[in-house]
Formats: structure tokens, sequence, C-alpha cells
């Protein structure tokens, strides 16, 4: 017979469970973000690969987005999409993703959803600068050797503007 002890430790491992398997999640997004941040002849594609499933799918959603990016099914064309970006001069002279309103659900031991808004703001080396949001809904999946995994990435544009350059050489106002 199980006793309540025992089933308060049942739970509080599961809730550690929860718990651990939202961090790693954070933490495979904050990797991509990072890696897409510095989005260049040197980013380690393997690794930015590495953070989806072999059957990811990545897609743009919506009018404008799905016309700019399009979809991609399995890692190796998104490593594909990605491979275009790492070029010299690089496509990004700046390049910045914000993440907030994060909702993470782990569904079960190795299914889970995200969901985050996103602001980026880019300055391209061909010149010019732009101000996008979007709406990023995810799955992940961990996997057999125990990390969690981007599984399906959509990305729907809320407003995209250009707007004039984000890193300018004028002094910091700062008070004297």
């Amino acid at each position: 017979m199980v006793d309540a002890a025992d089933t308060r430790l049942a739970e509080a491992l599961a809730r550690l469970e929860r718990l651990e398997s939202e961090q790693a999640i954070r933490a495979c997004m904050n990797r991509y973000m990072v890696l897409c941040d510095a989005l260049d002849a040197d980013t380690p594609l393997d690794e930015l690969a590495g953070l989806f499933t072999e059957d990811a799918l990545w897609r743009g959603k919506g009018a404008r987005y799905t016309q700019s990016f399009g979809g991609y099914e399995g890692r190796d064309a998104i490593r594909a999409m990605f491979a275009k970006y790492m070029s010299t001069p690089p496509h990004f002279a700046v390049n910045v993703h914000f993440l907030t309103s994060e909702l993470i659900e782990v569904q079960c031991a190795d299914t889970a959803r995200g969901s985050w808004v996103m602001l980026q703001t880019s300055t391209f080396s061909a010149g010019g600068s732009h101000l996008n949001a979007a709406r990023l809904a995810l799955s992940f999946r961990r996997e057999a050797d125990g990390a969690w995994r981007i599984a399906e990435f959509v990305t729907e544009n809320l407003f995209s503007r250009p707007v004039q350059d984000w890193n300018d050489s004028a002094p910091l106002p700062v008070p004297r």
C-alpha cells in the first residue's frame, strides 16, 4: 500500500521533472536566439541545426511571413535555410532578438509547447534597419539522448517596419 509520504514524494519529483524540463526548453530557445543574433559565416551551423529534431518543421505564418520565409521540413532543410544567412559580409550588421510573454507547458514526459512574443531589431550589412514583432509558437520533444529539441517552430508577424539605424556612433547621453 502506498502511504501519503510516498505520494507526496512522487508528486514532488514530478513537479521537479516538469521544472527541469521547462528550464531545458528555455535554455534551448535561448541558445537558438543567441545563435540567430550572431548569424554569420562563423556561426556553428551544426549546433544551430542540432537544436531541432530530425523531422522538425519551421514555417512562417500569415501573409507577410509565409511569403518571406515559407516553410521547411526536416533538420537538413532548416539547416540549409540558415546556411543562406551565413555569408561574408554577413547579412546582418546588427541583429538582436528580445523574447517576452513566455509560456511553457510540459504536456507529458517527452512533449511540450512554448509561446513567446519576439521583438527583432536588425541592421543589414547591405544598408537599412528593420523592426519586427512576431508571435512564436513552438513544439518541443525530448529525444532519446534526454535533450529537448524544437519539433515545430512557427513565427507569425505582428508588425514590421523600416527604422533608422540602431547602432549610432553618437555619444551616449549620460549626466555629467
